[in-house]
């Protein structure tokens, strides 16, 4: 039998490893597909390794009516106790734009972390 700080210990660590960030995902003049949407899910869920205080993020996925192959537009808004983040590419395809825009928000979350380490 656990004593009463021994189960919140593992209440706390269970609620951790499945705890996931919620990214609210918007098409703008088309349908994205279940696939896209998880795949962005999956990527944005990564950020919580390099700070784990993302209070939301938001994510807009457009479709430019151009000529051209880059057409795409994946804009994203991670909000941080404090700060918000906002990544905007323009990309041939949603997965592109959305490991772009993902790899600048986990250098631009690793300099917040290490700016507030170097205050504390």
């Amino acid at each position: 039998m656990l004593n009463p700080i021994q189960e919140i210990i593992k209440y706390i660590l269970s609620n951790q490893k499945s705890r996931k960030m919620k990214v609210h995902t918007q098409s703008v003049n088309f349908n994205a597909d279940q696939t896209l949407i998880d795949f962005i899910q999956r990527r944005m869920n990564k950020l919580d390794v390099y700070y784990d205080k993302v209070i939301k993020s938001d994510v807009y996925l457009k479709v430019e009516n151009t000529r051209g192959k880059e057409n795409k537009i994946f804009e994203a808004r991670v909000s941080v106790p404090g700060d918000s983040f906002v990544v905007k590419k323009v990309c041939k395809t949603f997965e592109e734009g959305t490991d772009s825009a993902v790899n600048s928000l986990e250098r631009q979350l690793k300099k917040r972390k290490e700016k507030l380490r170097a205050h504390l």
